[in-house]
């Protein structure tokens, strides 16, 4: 007889776990599947990996600079390996963690590869046993993995994806990187602060295209600045790796094309959705372009099957996926008649995202086109760094905040910063947004001195000609 639950949770990442504590702090029977390490891929190869490995990098960058600061160093060097050892350490440490909370909440942990087997039912199968488990409610949280080009498949060796680069053998001397979205110009930053020749090569017309065109574009200075060189509308048209490196064919946007050799190659061009051997197929749950399709509760086209993460519409964000977790699990709970479940649905223009290359990027609404194409009226403000003392003390003068504001209503619409620590400075601007404040909010509260923040209230007062300190 299968093993009977209130909720199964398929998969164990930042969604799916968060997912399943929430739904047994509920009082629901849960447990949770997992075919690899418990955390997912955000936890042990992607978001908290990375974060280590670029902090390593930023420190070696200080250390470089510590004149400037009136310091001075011995002799500078690295330990590529044991810098890769460090990041699998602190991977490997907030594994255990996830593993002690599943203990803790009571969620029973399976093994294996799970797949739907019918309405409310799932198989597990580990080391050819197939387990069958069945609850009233299952939320897939399958994630995504990296998307290949079908001309250059990843080997390990010379063309990698992000898991490669995370752990590799050797140092690049000349890295080209294709694609520069959040995870590709992360790594591009990563591996040239440890001094490797960077190429970024972008499809479209500006780097971290999802971002404001003027980020995109100070961001792109900065790099470039840094030595790397980049790419726009710009294509690789074929990569070929031998035992010396690789070989790329590059056409730029001046319509030339040339052939340019390269120690190793990134590939990061996207994700493409865990959903093809679960058996969604067989339930008749909907899908786009493979991601599962839901509504604003992440309930799908299925009753009692959820999804939530990757696998559905983007953004593609560790913390969308976690706040999809609670939403689904409370929405679940509620329907099962918990008058104390209050699920709020995910809304897309409130979800902040950051990219941690040197300098950071962080952002959360919409860009300023982006707003004029909606139909505002706006009124836009921004703030440099080098008018902040702080920034000044810190020695970290580059970057700006912007701020998008609805001119009638005051609404914030948007918030765009690139700079030193601007991943923990967008979240006030996120508080802002889901609680709906405008402006006189932002221009009445009490900002502390000295601080990064104070940028946020400066260039709040810029985009309504209030601004003090420029």
């Amino acid at each position: 007889m299968a093993d009977q639950y209130d909720v199964i949770v398929l998969g164990s990442g930042p969604g799916g776990y968060v997912a399943a504590i929430r739904a047994a702090q509920l009082g629901l029977k849960t447990a949770i599947v997992e075919r690899e390490s418990l955390g997912g891929i955000c936890l042990n190869w992607g978001c908290i990996p990375t974060k280590a490995l670029l902090r390593s990098a930023e420190v070696f960058h200080q250390i470089q600079n510590a004149a400037a600061y009136g310091l001075s160093a011995g002799q500078i060097g690295f330990d590529l390996a044991k810098v890769v050892e460090r990041s699998r350490g602190v991977a490997g440490q907030l594994n255990k963690g996830v593993t002690g909370l599943m203990k803790k909440n009571k969620i029973a942990v399976h093994m294996g590869e799970g797949k739907l087997a019918g309405k409310g039912k799932l198989t597990v199968t580990a080391d050819g046993k197939a387990t069958e488990l069945a609850a009233r409610h299952i939320i897939i949280a399958t994630g995504a993995r990296a998307r290949e080009l079908p001309f250059a498949k990843s080997d390990g060796k010379r063309i990698w994806t992000y898991r490669h680069a995370m752990t590799p053998a050797e140092m690049p001397t000349e890295l080209l990187v294709i694609g520069s979205g959040a995870i590709g110009i992360e790594f591009a930053s990563f591996y040239a602060d440890l001094g490797a020749k960077v190429t970024v090569v972008e499809m479209l017309d500006r780097i971290v295209p999802v971002e404001d065109a003027e980020v995109s574009d100070q961001l792109a200075k900065s790099l470039r600045k840094q030595g790397l060189t980049i790419h726009t509308s710009a294509s690789v048209d074929s990569l070929k790796a031998d035992a010396q490196g690789v070989a790329a064919k590059i056409n730029t946007s001046d319509g030339k094309s040339a052939e340019v050799r390269f120690s190793h190659a990134i590939v990061a061009v996207g994700i493409v959705p865990n959903t093809e051997t679960i058996g969604l197929e067989q339930l008749g749950v909907k899908t786009t372009q493979g991601h599962i399709d839901t509504d604003p509760h992440c309930r799908t086209s299925v009753p009692g099957i959820w999804a939530i993460g990757d696998v559905t519409a983007p953004p593609w964000l560790a913390h969308k996926a976690s706040h999809e977790g609670v939403t689904a699990a409370d929405a679940i709970a509620k329907q099962l008649g918990n008058k104390d479940a209050h699920p709020h649905a995910t809304d897309a223009k409130n979800i902040p995202g950051c990219t941690y290359c040197r300098p950071q990027v962080a952002s959360v609404g919409l860009t300023e086109a982006k707003a004029k194409e909606a139909g505002y009226e706006v009124k836009v403000g921004k703030f440099p760094f080098i008018g902040n003392g702080k920034a000044i003390a810190l020695g970290e003068t580059e970057g700006f905040i912007k701020t998008v504001f609805d001119a009638k209503t005051g609404e914030l619409l948007g918030a765009h910063m690139i700079g030193a620590e601007v991943t923990e400075l967008i979240q006030g601007y996120t508080i802002g947004k889901t609680a709906e404040l405008v402006e006189q909010d932002f221009m009445a509260s009490v900002f502390p001195h000295p601080t990064l923040s104070e940028m946020m209230h400066e260039s709040t007062l810029a985009a309504f000609g209030r601004v003090i300190h420029i």
